[in-house]
């Protein structure tokens, strides 16, 4: 197994897309920028669709993204619907959530992406401020906005990052009680919590923005994910 590349598991989406004359047809698909990111960082990418069996491929994977998206069901963390919360499929918030759990459990390098960052943080039994007023961290509908953020000084991000990054930011939503086990690890100017992070793991990152999106500054993230992701495929050979 050694010096192969680590496969990295990417969570899928499963929603109604149109292809040409069949509207609505349901699909499971994610943007190419997690795909290629992977691939750039050294990584073999595998989708992985959000169905009951999904936790079975773990042991042929080496770490995950857990992707953007939909909002969370708010009722998965005790919470009633903001009137701005919605496009849930429970479905996949249920998939999603024992596809986590159990990457968690096996140790394996995670990396939350916007969707996945909360999806870390409810997972570990933390909820969700479902929606954040303002424009500093959305832009018009189909665009992203940059926005900067501090990362705290000692942080696994911020051996990665720096303690200054620019983001490519698209998310209305952010942690609120953060989950057992985390830390904040970014803030942004209006102290929304924009990265936690496990410090006992190997590396469970979880972000707010999209790096996938981002060619200016969105590598080293990836780059860090397969980074540790080939140390735990040595380290289980």
């Amino acid at each position: 197994m050694d010096g192969k590349r680590p496969v990295i598991g990417i969570s899928a989406y499963d929603v109604p897309v149109d292809f040409g004359q069949w509207k609505a047809f349901r699909s499971v698909l994610v943007p190419q920028g997690y795909v290629r990111a992977v691939v750039a960082a050294g990584g073999i990418p595998v989708l992985i669709p959000p169905t009951e069996v999904a936790t079975a491929i773990l042991d042929d994977l080496d770490g995950m993204v857990f992707t953007g998206g939909s909002d969370i069901n708010p009722a998965v963390y005790g919470q009633e619907a903001h009137p701005e919360s919605s496009g849930f499929y429970d479905h996949r918030d249920a998939a999603e959530l024992a596809l986590m759990r159990a990457a968690l459990s096996h140790s394996m390098p995670v990396l939350g992406i916007c969707r996945g960052m909360q999806l870390l943080n409810v997972a570990r039994g933390g909820d969700l401020i479902q929606h954040l007023e303002g424009e500093t961290h959305t832009g018009p509908p189909g665009t992203y906005t940059r926005h900067s953020v501090t990362v705290l000084p000692g942080t696994h991000l911020a051996g990665v990052l720096g303690t200054d990054a620019q983001t490519h930011s698209c998310h209305h939503q952010a942690p609120g009680r953060l989950g057992d086990g985390l830390r904040v690890a970014a803030t942004a100017e209006d102290g929304t919590v924009e990265a936690v992070e496990d410090p006992a793991a190997r590396y469970v990152v979880g972000v707010l923005w999209h790096p996938e999106e981002d060619e200016a500054g969105g590598a080293a993230l990836f780059e860090a994910l397969v980074g540790q992701a080939t140390t735990y495929r040595r380290a289980a050979a």
